[in-house]
């Protein structure tokens, strides 16, 4: 049996790497005793499957996680009440949202998402940006036809056109430091990360704050989430401040 968990990741935990998030998990499934498959060899582990990674120091309100459960213990868990018993479980700042079955057979979160929403702070290295200098930078970037540059992957420097992977950009207005963005950005093959699109934008401009608010799939032609919540946790926000 496959539960798929939404959570959100806000706050001081942000700075968390992507590794220990999934070692705070593997604590968390432990303390509430879920009964979490095991994979088998010299050194079985849970059998716990991540989405797309979230960089160091970005925030988020829409990560997910797949983790098998033994098949015969695992029909006795309320999935209803996961939630619940897991995040008091996590550290501050990750929250658990959402938990549903998924039927055998669905693809990886991995293989499935093909674009991701974020909220960008643009900040400036000598003095702050206004919005209409943003706003024209953005528009400029969705009217071109090509953004080449040269990004660093696995080690090695590679030369790549951003543009197709810039899908929407819009101003949403001050933040505290800067100017924020609402973005869309795709992920396949490689992804665009927000840092690579505010360096397109302009000389002398860098990502501030950031949070992941959605994650994309394609699903008989229509856009949808893995996994939808109706509304966000109300006390996420306050567990992360």
């Amino acid at each position: 049996m496959r539960v798929r968990v939404r959570f959100s990741k806000l706050g001081k935990v942000r700075f968390t790497s992507h590794r220990d998030v999934a070692r705070m998990w593997e604590r968390a499934l432990r303390r509430i005793e879920l009964p979490v498959a095991w994979s088998e060899g010299f050194s079985p582990r849970p059998r716990l499957h991540f989405g797309l990674a979230l960089s160091t120091g970005h925030e988020s309100e829409a990560e997910y996680l797949d983790l098998d459960l033994d098949e015969a213990a695992g029909l006795d868990v309320d999935l209803a009440a996961l939630p619940a018993r897991l995040t008091p479980a996590l550290p501050v700042g990750i929250d658990v949202v959402a938990a549903a079955a998924i039927p055998p057979g669905t693809p990886s979160l991995q293989a499935v998402v093909t674009s991701c929403s974020w909220r960008i702070e643009v900040v400036g290295d000598d003095g702050r940006p206004t919005e209409a200098e943003v706003g024209a930078a953005a528009e400029r970037v969705l009217a071109t036809s090509e953004i080449v540059t040269t990004r660093t992957r696995k080690g090695q420097d590679v030369t790549d056109d951003i543009r197709p992977y810039v899908l929407a950009v819009t101003v949403a207005g001050p933040s505290t430091a800067g100017i924020e963005l609402e973005c869309e950005l795709g992920t396949s093959p490689r992804g665009l990360r927000p840092a690579e699109l505010v360096a397109a934008l302009g000389d002398g401009w860098r990502e501030g704050r950031v949070r992941r608010t959605h994650q994309w799939m394609q699903l008989d032609g229509a856009r949808q989430e893995p996994l939808p919540v109706a509304t966000p946790a109300p006390h996420a926000e306050a567990r992360a401040s």
